[in-house]
């Protein structure tokens, strides 16, 4: 079987001006290397400024990297052109940490789950309002809740949404950036339940970027542990918790919190 995404020697560096009016580059990738597997979960695992949110962007097509590969279905995205990287990001799909901040709160849930579907102009209205109604019942939301803000929604329920707004193009990859971090433990569980429904059902594959390495060992395939822009670690769950190998990997699993979270069923109340 032939990865579905694979990632080459990425570097990305980003410009600094010093006191001194000296431009500096700044790393925030370096030499990062991994293979995901369709149908799989990849776990990015570190501290705040590891370089995880980089390495997101970078996927998504939303930064360029300073140099190096980034592999999709035989594809460089690095070195394709602008209009062929439109053409590829829809089956691209990021979704952030913080759902309020990337669903527009005025908008009613219709709008903001037929938006895409607008953009791709293959769609009547009927066909898009049939599919905004089939992506909410298959993230555990009801119709009902159509002609509401996103405001007005739980914040369990405004990841659902930005979950099944991110499948409304039918995306092959989602990345997930520290998707599951705002909310509370109870619908972090269920969050993590949907995405394991939905990975067995459509096939889906993740990266999943997050600092609980708790939550990554019992969502992921595999689990690469990432320091100062660099994976320092990689490696299935049950290996990286009982045989660490290196010193960020021991920090992060002292600072779990908890035990890796029991089944819960994936249906918010």
């Amino acid at each position: 079987m032939q990865p579905l995404l694979k990632v080459e020697n990425l570097v990305k560096r980003y410009a600094k001006r010093s006191l001194a009016d000296a431009r500096e580059e700044v790393p925030a990738l370096n030499a990062v290397s991994f293979s995901i597997f369709p149908g799989t979960t990849l776990a990015v695992v570190g501290e705040s400024g590891s370089g995880k949110s980089t390495l997101a962007a970078c996927l998504a097509c939303l930064e360029s990297p300073t140099t190096g590969s980034i592999w999709y279905e035989e594809k460089d995205l690095v070195k394709l052109g602008a209009r062929a990287r439109r053409q590829v990001r829809p089956q691209l799909q990021l979704i952030f940490q913080d759902p309020a901040s990337s669903l527009n709160p005025r908008w009613k849930v219709l709008e903001i789950l037929v938006e895409p579907l607008i953009l791709q102009r293959n769609f009547n209205r009927e066909e898009m309002n049939q599919r905004a109604n089939s992506l909410l019942e298959r993230v555990g939301l009801s119709p009902d809740i159509v002609k509401r803000p996103p405001t007005e929604l739980s914040g369990g329920q405004r990841q659902r949404l930005a979950i099944a707004r991110a499948l409304a193009l039918q995306p092959k990859l989602l990345i997930l950036d520290e998707a599951l971090s705002a909310l509370d433990c109870s619908v972090q569980a269920q969050i993590a339940n949907l995405l394991m429904e939905l990975q067995s059902s459509l096939g889906m594959t993740y990266v999943f970027i997050t600092h609980d390495l708790a939550m990554a060992a019992y969502l992921a395939d595999e689990i690469a542990v990432m320091d100062g822009g660099r994976i320092v670690e990689q490696g299935p769950p049950e290996k990286i918790l009982k045989i660490p190998q290196h010193e960020t990997t021991r920090q992060l699993l002292a600072a779990v919190p908890r035990i890796i979270p029991p089944a819960l069923p994936a249906v918010e109340q």
